[in-house]
C-alpha cells in the first residue's frame, strides 16, 4: 500500500490536505469482516476491544480532500478560542484519534449564555422546563454526563478531520455503541463560517441528543405535568429573526415521556428535531459574535458556509443540509442485479433549484431584483446557508462600504438557515453512502460517483475510495484545462481555483447483514 508522502506517491496524493481511514473490528455475526488481524487499513484505527453493545453502523470509511483555494486560517475568531485552542485539539487530517467523547463544550464560555437561551427558546419552555434546562446545561460540563445515556455512552470517541482550502471535514464515532457522526462544512469568502462550524456543531449535536434521552429516562414524572399533550413549535430559522417572518416552522406534537429506552424507531422526528436545534444554536452563537466582531472584522458579515451532517445510529442514518453539499446513497435494485442506484439524500438549495428560486421571489413581493443576474441580491447562487449574515440582517449590510453593501436590502433574510433533514432506514440493498462538498459534483454526476466508486471497491477491496475520488477529479479537471495532472497540481492553491474548487470526499461503507455483494471484499 501506498505510504501518504512518498515519493512514489502521484503528485495529487501528495497534496491532498486531508487523508484518513478508519475499519471496524466488528466479529458479530451481523457483519463479515475479512480484514487481516493487525491490518493498517489507510492509516486508520483498530478498535481492539470486541466487547459491542450492538452491531455497528458502517463497517468503514474513508475521507480525503484537496484545497483550491488560498484562504488564512482561522485568525481571532471568538477572541482565538476556536482557532487556538479548540480546532487545534480536534483536528487529525491524517488518522483517527482517541479523544474525550465531547472535549470542549465546557470551554465554550462565549456560547453558554445563548446556548442555555437557545434551549429554553426553541423548546418552547415552560418555567417547569427552565430549571431542568439551567440542571442540565449546567450538568453536560461535568465529566460523568455522558454515563447515563444510551446513545452517547463513552468517555472517548475516534475522531478525524481537518481543512482543506474553505472546506472543513469532520468524522467522529463510537464503535462500541454502533454511531457515526459526520460532518462536511464548505466555507465561502473565508473560512471562519466553516472553522466554527468544526468547532461547536458536534458538541451541540451530543447535547440536544442528551437533553432528549435525559428528559426520556431521567424526567418521566416531572415532564409528563409539563410537556404531555403539548404542541411546541420549534423554528429553524434564526432565533433572532424578529418573528420568524420567513421562516418555516413545524408543529410537534410531544409523545408522553416515559422510562424507556431510547429506539429509533419511535424517535427519528426526535433525533431529526436535535440536529435542527443544534444547527439553529450554532447560527445563532456565529451571529452574535459577528455582531460583536464585526466593527473590527467587517468581513466577517459575509463569511458562510454549506452544511452537510449525516449521523449514523443501528440501523437509521440521519441527513441534514443547508446548501449544495451532497450525501449519495448507493443500493442495489431488484431489476438490475449487481447495479447499484445512486439516491440523493439531500436537497440542492442555490437558485438553480426551481422550488428554491420561487421560494426567494415569492418572500420577497415588495423587491424588484431578489434575485439578480443568477444570483441572490447580486450576490450568491446559494438560497440556504450558514452564515452569509449581511443577506440576513441589515445591520450587518450596513458595516459593508462601497460595492460590497448590497443596495436595496428591502427585506431580508434573503438566505434562509432552515435546513433540509431527512431519515432512512438501511436495508441490505444499501451499499455505501458518499458524501461530497459541490467540488466534487462540479464534475460528476450522482450516477457517475457512485459507479467510480463501486468499481474501484470491486477490483481494489482494500483501497481508498475517497482519496480515488478526488484522483479522478483531478485528472478530469486536467483533461478540461489541457494540462497534464503534475501541470495542474503545480498550480499554487488561489490561482487553480481557475480550474477546480475545494474538494471534500468521504465514503461510508455501510454495515448491513452478511452482504455478498462485491463491497463485502472491502469490509
Amino acid at each position: 500500500m501506498m505510504m501518504e508522502g512518498s515519493d512514489d506517491a502521484p503528485i495529487y496524493a501528495r497534496e491532498l490536505s486531508v487523508s484518513f481511514g478508519y475499519q471496524c473490528n466488528v466479529t458479530g455475526p451481523s457483519i463479515l469482516s475479512i480484514v487481516p488481524e493487525g491490518y493498517d487499513f489507510l492509516n486508520s484505527t483498530m478498535i481492539q476491544d470486541s466487547c459491542m453493545k450492538m452491531s455497528s453502523s458502517f463497517s468503514c470509511l474513508s475521507g480525503a480532500a484537496l484545497s483550491a483555494n488560498a484562504t488564512l486560517a482561522n485568525t481571532n475568531l471568538c477572541n482565538g478560542l476556536i482557532g487556538e485552542e479548540i480546532l487545534p485539539n480536534l483536528d487529525s487530517p491524517k488518522s483517527f484519534r482517541r479523544m474525550a467523547s465531547s472535549p470542549s463544550l465546557s470551554r465554550l464560555d462565549f456560547t453558554s449564555s445563548s446556548s442555555y437561551s437557545s434551549f429554553t427558546s426553541l423548546g418552547g419552555s415552560t418555567p417547569k422546563d427552565k430549571d431542568f434546562a439551567e440542571t442540565l446545561w449546567k450538568s453536560t460540563s461535568a465529566p460523568t454526563r455522558t454515563e447515563s445515556s444510551t446513545f452517547l455512552s463513552t468517555m472517548e470517541v475516534q475522531m478525524a478531520g481537518g481543512a482543506a482550502g474553505e472546506d472543513r471535514v469532520q468524522a467522529v464515532c463510537s464503535e462500541e455503541n454502533g454511531w457515526l457522526f459526520c460532518g462536511i462544512y464548505d466555507g465561502f469568502n473565508g473560512r471562519d463560517a466553516a472553522d466554527f462550524l468544526a468547532g461547536t456543531l458536534y458538541e451541540n449535536i451530543c447535547f440536544y441528543l442528551h437533553m432528549l434521552e435525559w428528559n426520556k429516562k431521567k424526567q418521566p414524572g416531572s415532564f409528563k405535568s409539563t410537556l404531555e399533550g403539548e404542541n411546541v413549535t420549534l423554528h429553524i430559522a434564526l432565533p433572532d429573526d424578529p418573528g420568524h417572518s420567513n421562516s418555516e416552522t413545524e408543529q410537534a406534537k410531544l409523545p408522553n415521556y416515559v422510562d424507556e429506552e431510547f429506539t429509533q424507531e419511535n424517535d427519528s422526528s426526535d433525533i431529526i428535531n436535535c440536529l435542527n436545534r443544534a444547527l439553529a444554536q450554532a447560527e445563532g452563537d456565529f451571529m452574535c459574535m459577528v455582531e460583536q466582531e464585526m466593527e473590527d472584522r467587517p468581513d466577517l458579515v459575509s463569511v458562510g458556509s454549506c452544511v452537510l451532517a449525516i449521523l449514523l445510529y443501528g440501523d437509521h442514518i440521519y441527513v441534514q443540509n443547508l446548501g449544495d453539499s451532497r450525501a449519495i446513497l448507493a443500493t442495489s435494485t431488484i431489476q438490475e442485479e449487481g447495479v447499484l442506484k445512486a439516491i440523493q439524500l439531500t436537497e440542492t438549495h442555490t437558485v438553480d433549484n426551481e422550488s428554491e428560486c420561487n421560494k426567494v421571489l415569492a418572500d420577497h413581493p415588495d423587491d424588484p431584483s431578489p434575485i439578480i443576474y443568477g444570483r441572490v441580491k447580486g450576490k450568491l447562487k446559494l438560497t440556504r446557508a450558514f452564515g452569509v449574515g449581511y443577506l440576513k440582517k441589515s445591520k450587518m449590510n450596513d458595516v459593508l462600504m462601497g460595492i460590497l453593501r448590497v443596495r436595496n436590502l428591502c427585506s431580508p433574510p434573503y438566505v434562509y438557515n432552515h435546513p433540509f433533514t431527512m431519515s432512512h432506514r438501511v436495508s441490505d440493498k444499501d451499499q455505501f453512502v458518499v458524501l461530497g462538498s459541490d467540488g466534487l459534483f462540479d464534475f460528476f454526476s450522482n450516477d457517475e460517483v457512485v459507479k467510480l466508486v463501486h468499481l474501484f471497491i470491486q477490483n481494489n477491496p482494500s483501497g481508498d475510495p475517497a482519496k480515488h475520488l478526488v484522483e479522478q477529479l483531478v485528472q478530469r479537471a486536467a483533461d478540461n484545462a489541457g494540462f497534464s495532472t503534475e501541470d495542474l497540481m503545480s498550480i499554487p492553491a488561489g490561482r487553480r481555483r481557475k480550474y477546480h474548487d475545494d474538494v471534500t470526499v468521504l465514503v461510508v461503507i455501510l454495515g448491513n447483514k452478511q452482504r455478498t455483494s462485491a463491497a463485502s471484499a472491502y469490509l
